[in-house]
């Protein structure tokens, strides 16, 4: 796997947990998750495109 894309797959992962957790709590932060999933989201996108430039070679 690419580094990059490693990197990125890593950082996905731990805002997916950051999410599932906030939304454990009893009182979730709505404001602090709709950042969380939109960073999860470009980072989704950002590794999309590395995929991409990697199967055009």
């Amino acid at each position: 796997m690419n580094p990059s894309i490693y990197r990125l797959s890593t950082i996905h992962s731990q805002i997916d947990r950051e999410i599932r957790s906030e939304l454990r709590r009893r009182v979730p932060d709505w404001v602090r998750l709709l950042r969380l999933k939109k960073l999860r989201l470009a980072i989704k996108d950002r590794i999309a495109g590395h995929m991409a430039k990697l199967r055009r070679r």
